[in-house]
């Protein structure tokens, strides 16, 4: 179906791929992963044609169709939402401009009779008479209400842009779907649409993203970027996490047996297998476990940042309480009446349909926002440790980053230590002293958590601390938040993260909250909940 054959690529000295070899094909849905700047969004740009190989080329089997998620917001500005999902079928829309422009000549001939019949025959054959209310679903499916489908994409939000040029990709049935990050900017609810949408789809899809339980759910494959080379890997993320942390374990100790590898691998297959057959995964609708290759699983040399927390007092039995607690914007009420304690040990997702709701009562408890009204009040052995969402301000400096840290860091720490910090968190050699000012998103979430390492307080609360990090510094978060054996405040959008991280969910809005001591699927999943969960949205409490 789509094929690389022996694609090379070089930047100045810098090989970012050698001599790769690669097929795409069938129904098969394939999650492209490797650690930042391995190259993934460059391999999506060879495919599409975007980038060209040093060597090497690309093939796409002759009449079939591959569709993109666009990367450019502005393209379509002067646009509607409807034709601009419709121009995702190049063809097709090229048929419809060619055949409206015949019926609007004034001296329609005889011979523009005959074009616009055969014009009619191609696009009845690509079922054109269902364009129109297929992208429509489309858009209505990704939460673009009716009353927009006709608005120019100039008079929309960033994140409705998100999801129509999403729509655009989606529409027509494409042989090969190619989608890089297609899950940034929707919420959960659309998230799980997508899902849906994808393992009914019944042809080729090539994803980039870090959202962990997205490629668990609709991935048959894994592409593994690492050693300049690709590997593709039956399974979905989680599976190749696990194998190839296995095979590093194994690796590292000299005296064990090939066979007794061979036996435990084998044996965690199965037990993945049986799993996977339970769930909403891809890898359910196929035998795919059955012809892996032993062999084939090895350590992944990439790396993992050291992301521990610690306290540097054990907290008492009172953390914080909330009493009556509310906050508006202007005349928009936020949240209202928020009354309840943490326990010592919760570890609490705080879930709203308004972001910035969660994250005002964030910055309310550690003092950057006043509430309308109510109060809160933190037990006395309670430190706070708190990543914002938007970090901007602490990276305005010139700084080095060993300078930058040291000011967070308690007592007199020299750059020994300081650079010792640094290194567990990826920053090593003469990255150290480069200025903060030109980190990543990325580097900078990885900054903000080296200070909240170093505070050591025994509340951490994290405002989507997921954002801009890389899948290895998300697993490397995520497990440090499982073994923190303090207490925990936190909103995010990743499914595996909220799910594996939360004992509690905690829902507001401007009627009130909900709060239930539960994991994140229990609590989405209860049907018990719905009524509750919109009459948290359904007018607003007067504060």
């Amino acid at each position: 179906m789509l094929e690389a054959q022996n694609v090379s690529l070089q930047f100045g000295k810098r090989v970012l791929f050698d001599d790769v070899n690669i097929k795409f094909h069938g129904d098969s849905c394939y999650g492209v992963i490797g650690a930042n700047g391995a190259g993934k969004s460059t391999f999506l740009k060879i495919l599409t044609g975007e980038i060209s190989p040093n060597t090497g080329q690309v093939h796409l089997e002759p009449g079939k169709r591959l569709a993109v998620l666009k990367q450019n917001h502005s393209e379509f500005n002067e646009t509607s939402a409807l034709h601009t999902v419709m121009q995702g079928h190049s063809e097709l829309w090229k048929i419809m401009e060619e055949k409206d422009a015949i019926y609007a000549k004034p001296d329609f001939s005889e011979a523009d009779g005959m074009r616009a019949s055969e014009l009619e025959a191609e696009f009845a054959e690509m079922d054109g008479w269902n364009a129109e209310s297929d992208a429509a679903s489309l858009l209505s499916g990704l939460g673009i209400d009716e009353s927009q489908h006709y608005t120019l994409l100039k008079d929309l939000s960033g994140n409705e842009k998100v999801r129509i040029l999403l729509a655009q990709a989606l529409f027509g049935n494409p042989d090969v779907l190619i989608l890089d990050e297609p899950t940034n900017d929707l919420d959960l609810k659309t998230i799980g649409w997508l899902e849906d949408f994808l393992l009914d789809f019944r042809n080729t899809v090539i994803v980039v993203s870090h959202d962990r339980h997205f490629l668990d759910t609709v991935c048959t494959n894994i592409v593994d970027i690492d050693f300049k080379k690709l590997s593709t890997f039956t399974g979905n993320y989680t599976f190749w996490y696990q194998s190839s942390q296995l095979a590093l374990q194994q690796r590292s100790s000299a005296n064990k047996k090939a066979e007794a590898k061979k036996k435990e691998l084998q044996e965690f297959i199965q037990r993945f297998s049986a799993n996977a057959s339970k769930s909403k995964q891809a890898t359910s609708r196929k035998k795919l476990l059955d012809k892996i290759n032993l062999d084939e699983i090895q350590p992944s040399s990439r790396k993992y940042p050291a992301i521990i927390f610690t306290q540097l007092r054990e907290a008492g039995n009172q953390i914080l309480e909330l009493d009556q607690l509310s906050a508006k914007r202007g005349e928009e009420v936020l949240f209202a009446k928020l009354s309840f304690q943490l326990n010592k040990g919760d570890k609490v997702a705080i879930l709203s349909k308004n972001g910035l709701s969660v994250t005002t009562l964030f910055q309310i408890l550690v003092d950057e926002a006043k509430a309308s009204s109510g109060e809160h009040r933190y037990g006395q052995t309670i430190t706070t440790g708190y990543l914002p969402n938007e970090n901007e301000e602490f990276f305005k400096t010139k700084d080095s980053l060993i300078d930058w840290l040291r000011e967070y860091s308690p007592g007199e720490k020299d750059d020994v230590y300081i650079r010792g910090f640094l290194g567990k968190m990826l920053f090593t050699g003469e990255e150290s002293l480069k200025g903060v000012n030109v980190l990543s998103g990325g580097e900078k979430v990885r900054c903000m958590l080296s200070r909240m390492m170093l505070a050591q307080g025994n509340l951490l609360i994290l405002d989507e601390p997921t954002n801009h990090l890389d899948l290895e510094s998300i697993q490397a978060l995520n497990n440090a938040l499982q073994d923190f054996p303090g207490t925990v405040l936190f909103t995010s959008h990743d499914h595996t993260f909220t799910q594996t991280v939360a004992n509690r969910i905690i829902e507001i809005g401007p009627n009130g909250y909900i709060d239930k001591e539960m994991t994140y699927d229990e609590y989405s999943s209860d049907e018990r909940f719905v009524e509750q969960r919109a009459a948290l949205y359904n007018g607003a409490v007067e504060v």
